[in-house]
């Protein structure tokens, strides 16, 4: 499909994905830890419990990689590492007390830094940390980031032996040319050989993170990337948008900017992918930035309207509460956000007094929710039933969002979306600038000042 170039330069502006709403830079400081405990007490204490969903963010990394927007550290002492997983025990026996019995846990994720990076002795002995804690259903999606560098057939029996049915590998790209620009050497055969274990294994689902928008990357280039990931044949395949944002993360700094497409050969990157993986590949699109299998659950939850967005991505268990630990890890409660704290010694220190290590949070307000479901319903199925909107929340639409509306009709003549009295539509075009249809109704952009907060829409 071709996108304008003028539609490109008009809306490539700093704008959120929208993981959370509000997203995470508003998160306020200064959360009370007890505030935090008080909330998990109550949400366990309702006679409507709902399943959960958990993540563990494992923060460790061998090597930098100059593109990454992660929270991570760089280490090469494992001492370092099993002092963390001490203190990472701590948090999950500490946060278990307050649920309730017999919750059941139906997703848990490990990500990071490297997850892979412990040993698989560390790897059987956090999970078993997990299941001493927390009841997991028989069925519950269990999944791990994993590095094909350093990455043996053991780490992957161990984690399969603790229940890992999921994995996901971080490729980003697959030329030599990028890859030394990025700093992350991967020959392509090293990827197919850690994705023939995982399918000897028995991992139910492969997913592959690619990046578009990468120094060196160009049409030709990117194509032999895309064809060779199609011939790889993962489950799942997410193609996130780089962001480049060296004011937040210092050493993206070591990526000259000269380097980096366009914004309209970055788009075009984009869409000569989904054009190779819906045809030739036979994926589905997602969502902004996903590809399924059509069997694959993703693309169930997409067909069943029951599609989600959390800290992961897409989800078919987004409206789960989750419960997160490790450092700067985002919990995501029923009323609120909470944030872990950013560094090591916060986070010992607070568990040392046996307090949840809280450096962020949220209370949401009864507009932050309206404005959420507005939003989410926008990013996950590209539709809003505004009678819908307005029944289930007591509202005159046109009224409450004027301000929205008239974002819109401009997006309407550029055939971003069509609406009507009873939906807004975004259209085929419109998906790739989904980011800045969801932006008409955040409350909180037109506050935002001085440096941008937020990568580029493009």
């Amino acid at each position: 499909m071709q996108v304008p170039a003028e539609l490109v330069q008009k809306y490539n502006r700093p704008g959120p994905r929208y993981t959370s709403y509000p997203p995470a830079p508003h998160f306020r400081a200064g959360f009370p830890p007890e505030q935090a405990a008080a909330l998990l007490q109550a949400d366990n204490q309702r006679p409507d419990l709902e399943p959960l969903s958990l993540y563990v963010h494992l923060p460790f990394c061998r090597t930098l990689c100059y593109y990454c927007g992660c929270h991570m550290i760089v280490t090469h002492r494992p001492e370092k590492i099993a002092r963390y997983l001490n203190y990472l025990t701590r948090e999950i026996a500490l946060v278990s007390q307050w649920v309730a019995p017999g919750r059941l846990v139906v997703q848990l994720h490990w990500g990071g830094g490297t997850p892979t990076y412990l040993t698989p002795d560390q790897i059987v002995a956090l999970m078993k940390v997990l299941h001493q804690h927390f009841d997991f259903a028989p069925d519950a999606e269990i999944g791990i980031e994993a590095d094909p560098r350093g990455l043996t057939r053991a780490h992957l029996e161990a984690a399969r032996q603790v229940g890992f049915n999921r994995i996901s590998f971080g490729v980003q790209d697959l030329d030599p040319v990028v890859q030394q620009a990025i700093n992350r050497i991967q020959p392509y055969e090293q990827v197919a050989e850690v994705t023939r274990w995982a399918r000897e294994l028995g991992f139910e689902s492969i997913s592959y993170d690619l990046i578009y928008g990468l120094p060196h990357q160009h049409l030709t280039q990117f194509e032999r990337t895309i064809r060779q990931v199609i011939a790889l044949g993962p489950d799942r395949i997410s193609l996130f948008s780089y962001a480049h944002v060296p004011w937040k993360k210092k050493h993206q700094r070591l990526i000259r900017e000269e380097w980096l497409p366009r914004p309209a050969e970055k788009l075009q990157l984009f869409l000569r992918a989904v054009e190779l993986l819906t045809t030739e590949g036979g994926y589905r699109y997602i969502g902004m930035d996903h590809f399924a299998r059509p069997e694959d659950p993703l693309s169930r939850a997409l067909d069943e309207g029951t599609l989600q967005r959390n800290f992961q991505g897409y989800s078919t268990h987004g409206g789960t509460e989750l419960y997160a630990f490790g450092i700067s890890a985002i919990s995501q409660l029923r009323d609120a956000y909470v944030q872990n704290v950013l560094t090591l010694p916060e986070y010992y220190a607070a568990l040392e007094e046996e307090r949840l290590p809280v450096g962020k949070g949220y209370l949401l307000t009864d507009e932050d929710r309206l404005r959420r479901h507005v939003i989410m319903s926008l990013m996950c199925h590209f539709r809003l039933n505004i009678l819908e909107v307005e029944q289930r929340f007591g509202i005159d639409f046109e009224v409450h969002f004027a301000d929205a509306l008239a974002q819109l009709r401009e997006m309407e003549a550029d055939g971003l979306v069509v609406r009507t009295p009873e939906t807004i539509t975004v259209t085929e075009r419109g998906r790739f600038f989904i980011r800045n249809v969801a932006m008409a109704f955040d409350a909180y952009l037109p506050a935002a000042t001085g440096r941008p907060l937020y990568s580029q829409t493009v």
